[in-house]
């Protein structure tokens, strides 16, 4: 038994870790090879696998071919491994809205969405988490879905992406396993919506083409404040056909109207056992109360000779082109106001797919892409149960349809007459039209049949090291505490020193700073790299959340803490102009019937104190009398309540009469000055003013969370 464990040893204990047989592939990535101790790869037939990295293309860089059967076979089973529930992103939420063209792109594309400026398209949108379960917590550090699906009139647009605009791995065969390894462990089913644990890292630490994603998933983009507050990514690069059969390259992008926010890790820990459900109540509460939540659509547009100049190769998933390098140009917005009828019937049975391209929107040889492309149809026949999930209102199209697909479960029309076919001599169905009908670019491809990753997707670090030295000193310094947590859950020392000889290929201090808080007597060899990293990147402010903060607290939400005798006046002003900005405001009171104020009105409280704490708001003011502090001061919940919103760097206005409440959390009412005294109904506007910064994260050094 090791030093200072006591009781039954750690069943990890019994797993030893062995240094594994790998080879460098010509892209770049690492093989395990079987060799005399370990058994061969085979298919579910028993047949001998070569490899296990890459589907078969037409040369490195081509197109997937239908032919690979291993690259089937493994993604038809991982689709049907679980009914009736997504097997990711299972956890979702979703709302109506509309998507509003504002700039045509008739120039580069015949998609008909973007011929006319001004024209309104139903859409609905459903937003997520990867790893958990339907029963899942909001606030798990983890990849947030945003998939849009756009009803126009040439059919069903699914622009199905992340907040993250990268990802894990460069070619769909690996999906499968990244999901496996973020999973719950199968011998254990732990843990839920965590990736804090041996099985992912060991994935993650053996696959460096994750190591750009990881930084986006260790930085604050991976625990967002609400779906409002984020961007989405289309991850892929698509085309744009025009006319004349031309062809743009396009990457999407959907930048949030109110600015990017989101939470500390502490206080992510804390609203999901506070309110598992916060960013679902977060966004019906935003709709119902009207203030609809918008994006702008952008693209980022260029051409094949720019793509051929580019540092990276646009084809490579784990790649993203810097903002500053292409500026995004709004072309449209999409605004969210309608709540479901009900949740299963729509947000539950809505089926996204990559293929749900209308004519005019093209795909790219991205390899991640072509698999999206075939798995997502398949797994929505075994999640819906039939090959008429498209029957399902939430799936129709809202532009007219006709084909002459028949028959099968669930079938709610079916051809009309006597033709279910064609050509036929009846003159009856639909017919097809070259010029109207979607036609695919005609790009020359050729090269041989091959498993290969291109060698121009073997510079794994280069782009990592570009977001992590971009961010600001704050953000850099909660992306070494995440990666420190999440290694510290990891209990395979071998699989821990792994990701510290990564992290020193990103960047010297973040691997250190990591190594140091982990407890390591010295430090690995940095990782082999197929491709050294770059130091000549420029950096990119663009993926700074802090760095393109909101100029405004509108859609954020002020916790106001009463008690008796508050200060009818004071609450009044606050709720006025907080309301005016856009924001909300909630009472959290001794009891949730609320109090009696100063000239003897009665304020509702939305909380009680010990179900309203303050990581449920983006910044608190604390109404109270000397009497209502008193009474609050004998609640551990008000003092949990102060010291929260002071550790968590939030604005906190206070009375007079708070100082007693103030004193008990350990917070000096002079400490900074993000403490704001609200003596007068004059100081309202300095509060609000103050609040507009969101946080004060010069307090975060002096608290040490």
């Amino acid at each position: 038994m090791k030093a200072g464990r006591k009781g039954a040893s750690s069943a990890r204990e019994s797993v030893s870790v062995h240094d594994q047989k790998l080879e460098r592939g010509q892209g770049g990535d690492m093989h395990q090879v079987a060799d005399g101790d370990t058994p061969l790869l085979t298919t579910a037939q028993g047949g001998p696998v070569a490899d296990d990295l890459n589907t078969l293309k037409v040369g490195s860089r081509g197109p997937a071919l239908m032919e690979d059967f291993h690259f089937r076979e493994k993604i038809f089973h991982f689709d049907h491994e679980r009914i009736p529930e997504r097997v990711v992103h299972a956890r979702g939420y979703g709302a109506h809205g509309y998507f509003e063209t504002t700039r045509s792109l008739a120039e580069y594309t015949r998609a008909d969405i973007f011929q006319r400026v001004g024209e309104k398209t139903p859409a609905f949108v459903r937003f997520s988490t990867v790893a958990g379960s339907k029963g899942s917590f909001d606030l798990a550090r983890d990849v947030r879905g945003f998939a849009v699906k756009i009803y126009t009139q040439e059919g069903n647009w699914d622009l199905v992406g992340n907040n993250i605009p990268v990802f894990f791995i460069q070619d769909a065969i690996r999906f499968p396993d990244v999901i496996h390894a973020v999973k719950p462990e199968p011998d254990r089913a732990f843990p839920q919506a965590q990736s804090a644990h041996d099985n992912f890292w060991d994935f993650i630490s053996l696959t460096p083409e994750s190591m750009h994603m990881v930084m986006w998933v260790m930085s604050d983009r991976a625990i967002p404040r609400s779906f409002r507050f984020m961007e989405g990514f289309g991850v892929h690069t698509f085309r744009l056909v025009n006319e004349k059969d031309e062809s743009t390259f396009v990457k999407f992008i959907w930048k949030p109207k109110q600015g990017l926010q989101s939470v500390v890790w502490n206080e992510a820990v804390k609203i999901n056992g506070a309110d598992p459900d916060f960013h679902r109540r977060d966004l019906w509460s935003a709709i119902k109360a009207g203030d609809y939540p918008e994006w702008e659509l952008c693209v980022q547009l260029f051409d094949q000779e720019f793509a051929d100049s580019f540092d990276f190769d646009v084809l490579d998933p784990t790649k993203l082109i810097p903002e500053e390098v292409i500026e995004p140009i709004p072309v449209g917005r999409l605004v969210l106001d309608r709540m479901p009828d009900n949740f299963f019937a729509e947000t539950e049975q809505v089926a996204f797919m990559t293929q749900n391209v209308p004519p005019g929107i093209d795909f790219s040889n991205d390899p991640l892409l072509q698999g999206r492309n075939f798995s997502y149809l398949d797994t929505q026949l075994k999640r819906l149960g039939s090959t008429n999930f498209t029957h399902l209102p939430i799936n129709a199209p809202k532009c007219p349809f006709h084909h002459f697909q028949q028959d099968g479960h669930m079938a709610m029309r079916n051809p009309v007459g006597r033709a279910n076919y064609q050509p036929n001599s009846w003159g009856e169905g639909p017919r097809p039209d070259p010029r109207r009908g979607f036609r695919s670019f005609a790009a020359a491809e050729e090269g041989q049949k091959q498993r290969l990753r291109p060698e121009s997707f073997a510079d794994h670090y280069s782009q990592a090291r570009q977001f992590y030295r971009s961010q600001t000193a704050v953000e850099q310094d909660h992306i070494a505490r995440a990666l420190t947590f999440e290694l510290s859950k990891v209990e395979t020392v071998v699989i821990r020193e792994r990701m510290v000889a990564h992290l020193r290929n990103i960047d010297e201090g973040l691997a250190g700073q990591v190594a140091e808080k982990l407890g390591m007597r010295q430090m690995p060899a940095a990782a082999e790299a197929a491709v050294a990293t770059r130091d000549d990147l420029e950096l990119s402010p663009a993926l700074s959340i802090l760095r393109n903060g909101p100029d405004s607290f509108a859609g954020r939400k002020l916790g106001v803490l009463v008690g008796p005798g508050s200060d009818a006046a004071l609450v009044n002003g606050l709720c006025e102009a907080f309301e005016a900005e856009g924001a909300m405001v909630e009472f959290i009171a001794p009891a949730v019937g609320g109090i009696e104020a100063s000239d003897g009105s009665w304020i509702e409280a939305d909380h009680m104190i010990d179900g309203g704490p303050s990581v449920l708001f983006d910044a608190v003011a604390l109404v109270l009398s000397k009497e209502g502090a008193a009474l609050l001061t004998e609640e551990a919940t008000a003092r949990d309540f102060v010291a929260d919103a002071f550790s968590h760097c939030k604005f906190i206005g206070f009375t007079e009469g708070a100082g007693a409440l103030l004193a008990k959390a350990g917070v000096e009412a002079d400490a900074d000055e993000g403490l704001v005294p609200l003596g007068e109904a004059s100081a309202i506007e300095g509060f609000l003013k103050a609040c507009r910064q969101l946080r004060l994260w010069a307090r975060e050094e002096a608290v040490k969370l």
